[in-house]
């Protein structure tokens, strides 16, 4: 079995490789033309949804309200998984993401994740500093953003979240824009960080009602932080995933 979902995890990173070379040409055009940002959204579904089907990976959304695709949104999911990301490129509403740096040593993928996302070193200020400001510029130009709000794949006892870093919740603030908490309750069994070999089951996405930052101030951003972490945490602990024993091998 060991052997058989280690062929499987080759096969989906050698597909992996082949559609980011085949779709590379088509996300020329968002980074020539600026303009064009929403086709990021488009070529990211794309590539998630072909990507899945081809190593047989089912996958389910769902949407708890009407997300208004006229306006901007701030998507929070919880991050176990290197999963996560392909799983948000599901997304049904076009963004970009907010993620760290280490995405741009990668040969050519990161050429087009520098050129159309926003990069951050955690461990400099400037670097923070300069994500935040270019996030803002982001939101200005109308652009929705994926960020997720433990700044990495942080906790050690998945699904048990790690504290929220600030980064999106005075983005919301500052700029008055919705979040979006979003559910990824499966990812960690998926693909684990600590084994980072496919166990094949259904994806699923929550997509919770979004949540209003109008009247929060600055002085309000643990709160806004809670109100999202507790939408996000009593939806993992609904799907009983707490009693599930630690994947590690």
């Amino acid at each position: 079995m060991k052997f058989l979902r280690a062929l499987h995890t080759a096969y989906g990173f050698v597909i992996f490789v082949i559609l980011f070379l085949i779709f590379f040409p088509l996300l020329l055009i968002p980074i020539a033309f600026k303009r064009q940002h929403q086709l990021i959204g488009v070529f990211n579904r794309w590539w998630a949804i072909t990507l899945l089907t081809l190593i047989a990976m089912p996958w389910h959304r769902e949407i708890h309200s009407k997300i208004d695709k006229t306006k901007r949104y701030i998507f929070c999911p919880n991050h176990f998984s290197y999963l996560d990301i392909v799983a948000m490129g599901l997304n049904p509403f076009n963004a970009i993401f907010v993620g760290k740096n280490s995405m741009e040593k990668i040969p050519l993928f990161g050429f087009m994740y520098r050129k159309l996302h926003i990069t951050v070193d955690r461990s400099k200020l400037t670097s923070k500093y300069g994500s935040y400001t270019r996030s803002l510029e982001a939101l200005d130009e109308g652009k929705s953003l994926v960020i997720f709000p433990e700044g990495g794949i942080v906790s050690t006892e998945p699904p048990k979240m790690s504290r929220f870093k600030d980064g999106a919740f005075r983005l919301a603030i500052e700029k008055q824009i919705p979040i979006v908490p979003v559910t990824l309750p499966d990812n960690w069994i998926i693909l684990p960080d600590n084994s980072m070999v496919l166990r094949p089951r259904p994806i699923r996405l929550i997509f919770h009602e979004p949540v209003d930052p109008t009247g929060y101030t600055v002085k309000d951003i643990d709160t806004l932080k809670m109100k999202v972490f507790g939408i996000i945490e009593q939806e993992l602990k609904k799907l009983n995933h707490e009693d599930q024993p630690r994947v590690t091998g």
